[in-house]
């Protein structure tokens, strides 16, 4: 026992603590080729401004890296974070452009995105539903209402100050890199070095053992779809400002292959208990760069969903095997 009451088995041992995953060293081999790659075939990739744009493309799928990471290392999945983007997205536009006050289109933004986390965090934590079926599910319901809601037509002519602030380059550097740096501070400081990051760690190696250990799983279940709710809201603000409009296309279903992706290269397990939100920032701008890899090798789009969906399949393999060693 521990000195709060809480056995040892229900504590997972801190993930600095951990030997490095097999996935994370294949990872970095990989983002090595790659960079390899661009610099004999486009070295106008590595001037200053252009890595700059290559993070600033980056930030949207990192936050949302970030999301699925907190979930994914609790034992769950949420497949509805792309269309919960696209419709907190819509809804602050909606906002914005009705009271022309930026603060309250961002606050709505980020509200909305905690509320579709806090209903499937319900399902899942309270109810015990499937978290595949009922993000899944969730996912269809946000898409639909964001087509219905905007009849299929983006969302433009938000407030100039919007943009103006989060368009902005401090010392040259575009605010959403910042943005994204510190939302991968929190959430590593969060999941590292707090109790309830420990404590999702536990639920997801071993939820069983959590329960025995009086680790409140259903909160800690809960919690985490909030969180990713909450970073899915961020997400809406930086893709809203990115693209100068808002619409349920930003929320495609190739968006969630690219977050899947980004959090499996980045060494995060499907099966729960594993990986960090670093890990999946690194994925995400991973994912990112083989795209302009693909696109200066002239390969097509489907082919480029084929390779994305063979690299889960190898990473997830890679995970299933270390785990039996």
């Amino acid at each position: 026992m521990s000195k709060n009451g809480m056995a040892t088995v229900g504590v997972s041992i801190p993930p600095a603590r951990r030997k490095i995953p097999l996935q994370l060293i294949i990872t970095s081999a990989t983002f090595l080729a790659a960079i390899v790659f661009l610099y004999f075939a486009s070295p106008i990739f590595f001037k200053p401004n252009n890595l700059l744009n290559v993070l600033n493309q980056s930030a949207m799928l990192g936050v949302l890296a970030l999301a699925m990471t907190i979930v994914l290392v609790g034992g769950g999945i949420d497949l509805s974070l792309p269309a919960n983007m696209a419709l907190s997205a819509i809804l602050g536009s909606m906002a914005m452009i009705a009271t022309g006050s930026v603060a309250l289109g961002c606050l709505v933004m980020v509200v909305a995105g905690i509320a579709v986390g806090v209903l499937n965090g319900i399902a899942v934590a309270r109810l015990g539903m499937i978290p595949f079926v009922v993000t899944l599910a969730m996912m269809t319901v946000c898409g639909g209402f964001s087509v219905w809601i905007t009849n299929s037509v983006s969302i433009s002519s938000q407030p100039e100050p919007f943009f103006d602030f989060f368009l902005s380059r401090p010392f040259g550097v575009p605010l959403s890199i910042y943005i994204l740096a510190a939302a991968a501070i929190v959430v590593h400081f969060m999941m590292s070095s707090t109790r309830i990051g420990w404590m999702v760690y536990a639920v997801g190696t071993n939820a069983d053992a959590s329960r025995i250990s009086r680790v409140p799983v259903s909160y800690v279940l809960f919690l985490t779809y909030v969180m990713s709710g909450a970073l899915a809201g961020l997400a809406a603000i930086l893709v809203t400002a990115r693209l100068s409009s808002a619409s349920a296309n930003v929320g495609n279903d190739s968006v969630v292959l690219d977050i899947v992706t980004a959090c499996v290269v980045g060494g995060v397990s499907i099966y729960g208990g594993k990986g960090r939100p670093l890990g999946a920032l690194v994925g995400a701008v991973l994912v990112i760069i083989l795209g302009n890899v693909l696109n200066l090798m002239g390969v097509s789009f489907f082919l480029g969903l084929m390779a994305k969906g063979a690299l889960i399949i190898g990473f997830v393999a890679l995970d299933g095997l270390a785990d039996r060693s």
